[in-house]
């Protein structure tokens, strides 16, 4: 017979306490009208859409990638023909950091956590039968995001799908990676340089492109609290912006086409919260610091992933049940696309049969629970109205002491963020040691038993495969043409030329992803990140 759980403490998952009952004295000097607002309209707490699902429902796109393009485009194809209505591709290692699959840097790694890429040809065969002008694509992708990029111009190109047709996402988030995910390549000041052209290139060229997807997903695993993740990725998404203009870009072209991507955690309250108080933060703070004439300049749409990070090897299965309540969190928070997790994402890559799991998660979320039909129903919520605000608060707490640094970049020499994050996940761990807080089948009710759960195994012979795949493109192409199109490329590193336009002709040249880096590490440098103890 298992031990009575009782509680002693009632905290949320990010540690602040909660009382038994809140009311309207929790909400005392709260205008329903300047705060709220109407969907649709300023400043966005309710929904950035005056319909929201009942004029269509959120993009359902898993994130998914293994082995070669060859494997990953059966998978694709197969989600889609069971109803997804998005892609989100996930990359190996050696592509994340920028490394062909033939370099010895890649060696062990090459599709074991996504799938690699570094070629037109791998990209093409990525995206075969699957028509760019009717399906988005999530790529996330940061160091060589322009590169990507470029692939998937060119790739459209072939296609016969012209610029303004192609919709999707690039990750780019490069800031975020200094603070949590640590895949950078470059500094950040090149590496923000690289941003802005992008920028600017798909204001003229790619409109329905969003140029990056500013993501608090990846702070949030690293182990940060809902506030930290809300603070340091809004942020991070205002020094894009002011990069953006400080290049000399009007707000108004570049701004509409920024996203963001957060993370559903398992604080079912405290997560709505966090998304109804991050548009109203971002609609608040774009018109303060930028005051664009354009709405949408104004409206933070997001995609959202369920935690990663709250998936246990532990009874497996009760994964399925986490994510769908992380689903519900983010759909009732206004959610503009969503992932759902795998249950065996936290032992290997999905397979088949527990990805169609998590499209179905979705499914059954949209199409039968009717929670689509009203937009924000928890609005109005003491409890939730009263979280909303303190996630606003907690923005503009962690805002005052980063400005008084002197500004994210400053804050991020000093490892500020860095710590914070380490001190939230130390925090979080020992919780659970304490069983201060509980993971269902880990820390209590555990029966200690293996799962036996199918597993897919990526093996030696696929990378072997991939390897051969690069050299035999590489053997085959004018590598003159590649070579010239790399020395105009390095040319413009040094000069203040937008560079996309040149990297995409480089990777119609043929020239690989890895070259490309190498181009711009021969230019730019590597960022090594300093030590604080």
């Amino acid at each position: 017979m298992s031990d009575e759980i009782k509680r002693t403490v009632f905290t949320s998952l990010s540690g602040k306490e909660l009382k038994n009952l809140y009311t309207e004295a929790d909400l005392s000097g709260f205008d329903t009208e300047a705060e709220l607002g109407a969907p649709g309209n300023y400043p966005y707490t309710r929904g950035v859409y005056d319909t929201m699902y009942r004029g269509r429902p959120w993009t359902m796109r898993l994130f998914a990638g293994f082995g070669t393009s060859v494997e990953t485009n059966e998978r694709y194809r197969f989600l889609l023909k069971r109803g997804q209505t998005g892609l989100s591709v996930a990359f190996d290692m050696p592509t994340l950091m920028g490394y062909d699959s033939d370099h010895p840097m890649s060696h062990g790694e090459v599709g074991r956590c996504g799938v690699a890429i570094c070629t037109l040809e791998d990209m093409e065969t990525l995206f075969s039968e699957i028509p760019l002008d009717r399906v988005t694509t999530s790529m996330t992708i940061n160091g060589p995001a322009s590169i990507l990029l470029a692939l998937y111009i060119a790739t459209a190109k072939k296609q016969g799908v012209t610029l303004d047709k192609i919709g999707g996402t690039i990750q780019n988030d490069i800031l975020k990676e200094y603070m949590a995910q640590n895949s950078w390549i470059f500094p950040p000041e090149q590496s923000l340089r690289i941003i802005t052209d992008i920028f600017g290139y798909c204001a003229k060229e790619a409109p329905r492109w969003n140029t990056i997807s500013i993501s608090g997903y990846h702070i949030r695993e690293a182990g940060s609290t809902a506030q930290q993740e809300l603070a340091f990725t809004l942020l991070n998404g205002l020094e894009y912006a002011q990069r953006g203009v400080d290049a000399g870009l009007d707000i108004d072209t570049f701004a509409p086409r920024l996203s963001f991507f957060f993370d559903a955690h398992l604080d079912f309250f405290e997560e709505i919260a966090k998304f109804r108080a991050a548009r109203r933060i971002w609609a608040k703070e774009m018109k303060r610091r930028f005051n664009p004439k354009k709405e949408a300049s104004c409206k933070l749409r997001f995609h959202t992933q369920t935690a990663g990070v709250s998936l246990t090897a532990e009874e497996p299965e009760n994964n399925i049940v986490r994510t769908a309540y992380e689903a519900l969190s983010a759909v009732l928070g206004g959610t503009q696309s969503l992932h759902t997790n795998s249950m065996d994402e936290v032992l290997a890559l999905p397979t088949e049969k527990s990805a169609l799991i998590a499209l179905r998660t979705q499914q059954i979320l949209a199409y039968e629970t009717e929670v689509a039909n009203t937009i924000d129903p928890l609005a109005g919520s003491y409890y939730v109205e009263s979280l909303t605000n303190d996630m606003e608060k907690a923005f503009y707490d962690y805002a005052d002491k980063v400005e008084k640094m002197g500004g994210v970049l400053k804050a991020l020499d000093h490892a500020f963020f860095q710590k914070e994050i380490a001190e939230s996940a130390f925090r979080y761990q020992k919780e659970l040691e304490k069983k201060a807080k509980f993971q269902v089948g880990v820390n209590i009710f555990n029966i200690a038993e293996k799962p036996s759960i199918e597993l897919l195994k990526i093996g030696q012979e696929t990378e072997d495969k991939q390897i051969e795949r690069v050299r035999n493109f590489k053997s085959k192409r004018n590598t003159a043409a590649a070579n010239n199109a790399l020395a105009e490329l390095k040319k413009a590193a040094v000069s203040k030329e937008n560079l996309i336009p040149l990297i995409v002709g480089a990777v119609e040249s043929h020239a690989t992803l890895g070259e490309i880096i190498q181009t711009f590490k021969d230019t730019f440098g590597i960022y090594k990140e300093r030590l604080f103890l």
